[in-house]
């Protein structure tokens, strides 16, 4: 039973988890990861994987970002829709990143059982120029054999991916978070970074020294790594949920409207549903991650009038991630021994675990094929 009144609190809080204990003292290790969502507990979890000692920091809390804030999607790709991703980055590449990211879902289903469901998700398009881009996304994925079926129904024309999945996102990263430490990593919340280097992180809760650092960061990056400033761009996304309902079935995720609304329907009824960033695009682009009445509004508009969902709503919340120039997230060595990841576009729950398993064995000196096929993407030498 979820809270009937929450300021800023994402529908998937149950309130029952315990914060972290706050740095408290100097440490060594081997590696340090600077943020907890689920790219960071990704890397942590596959730097123990591979034999390191890990210490991992968190300004705030496990998953306090968009890492337990977002739509709760697990979808297959990048944030470009296939046909354009191989007109970007070439079909060979667009196609094994697709392949690699259903891969990953799967094994974020296997690190936290029961978070995870696999449903598919529905694509709707919210015009005719859109239906016409849907059937151009249909035939690329379709020529590279990725599963994809046309859709109409009673929420309108698209495609429906079957491979797709959703999840409790905050539920899984401290899932992950609590199987990390049993495995040996050390991890602190209300732990701040404030400088860095591959020797050394400087936290407001004492120095650690290490070999490497791996920053995991999305909202707010270029903040923390000024070298980013102008390739990759803080926004906010907002979303509301409401109580309980049977007077809609959504059977899987839906992204409309080119991606800018999605919803869907958690297991107990509960409608999910956030976008509207282009409604206020101007404003949205910001690292404040309050919810504003004016983005709030139109999903109200939208659950009362395109849903027809009456039920009481419960919940409004936002979160802060980044966005790069060529919609490519960031996987790069922007300072010597020091690894960088974020800017995942609103789509980070499978790109960013990627990444961070990537920036893992990069770290320590193993090679990674999503790092190869990225090209260093996303970072300031490509742009």
């Amino acid at each position: 039973m979820y809270p009937q009144s929450l300021d800023n609190v994402p529908v998937w809080d149950d309130l029952m988890w315990r914060t972290l204990a706050p740095l408290g003292s100097d440490l060594s290790t081997d590696v340090c990861v600077i943020g907890l969502g689920g790219s960071g507990l990704t890397a942590v979890s596959e730097l123990l994987d591979l034999g390191r000692r890990v210490v991992g920091i968190d300004a705030v809390d496990v998953a306090s970002g968009a890492a337990g804030r977002n739509g709760g999607f697990l979808l297959g790709g990048t944030v470009d829709f296939h046909h354009d991703a191989v007109a970007a980055i070439g079909r060979a590449r667009a196609r094994r990143i697709h392949e690699l990211t259903l891969e990953e879902i799967h094994r974020i289903a296997g690190q936290a059982p029961g978070t995870v469901r696999f449903p598919g998700s529905l694509r709707i398009a919210g015009s005719d120029e859109e239906f016409t881009d849907c059937t151009r996304q249909r035939d690329a994925m379709r020529a590279d054999g990725i599963p994809v079926e046309d859709y109409a129904g009673p929420f309108g024309r698209g495609l429906f991916f079957p491979g797709d999945a959703t999840f409790n996102p905050l539920a899984r990263c401290r899932a992950l978070a609590l199987q990390n430490i049993s495995g040996g990593a050390q991890l602190f919340a209300r732990t701040r970074a404030l400088s860095f280097s591959a020797n050394e992180v400087m936290t407001t809760g004492g120095r650690i020294r290490c070999e490497r650092v791996i920053v995991a960061v999305d909202g707010r990056l270029e903040s923390l790594v000024p070298e980013l400033a102008g390739t990759v761009r803080t926004a906010r996304l907002q979303m509301l949920a409401t109580a309980p309902t049977r007077e809609i079935d959504i059977p899987c995720p839906v992204y409309a409207r080119y991606g800018f609304d999605y919803y869907q329907q958690l297991p107990d009824g509960s409608v999910a549903l956030g976008g509207g960033r282009d409604k206020a695009f101007d404003d949205e682009w910001t690292t404040a991650n309050e919810p504003t009445a004016f983005v709030q509004q139109y999903l109200e508009s939208v659950l009362r009038e395109q849903l027809d969902v009456t039920a009481p709503i419960t919940h409004r919340w936002a979160a802060n991630v980044s966005y790069t120039l060529n919609g490519l997230p960031v996987l790069a060595e922007l300072r010597p021994g020091t690894w960088v990841i974020g800017g995942y576009c609103g789509t980070g729950n499978a790109v960013g675990a990627l990444c961070g398993r990537a920036a893992a064995r990069l770290a320590s000196g193993d090679s990674s094929e999503f790092a190869r096929l990225l090209v260093n993407a996303g970072t300031p030498e490509t742009h």
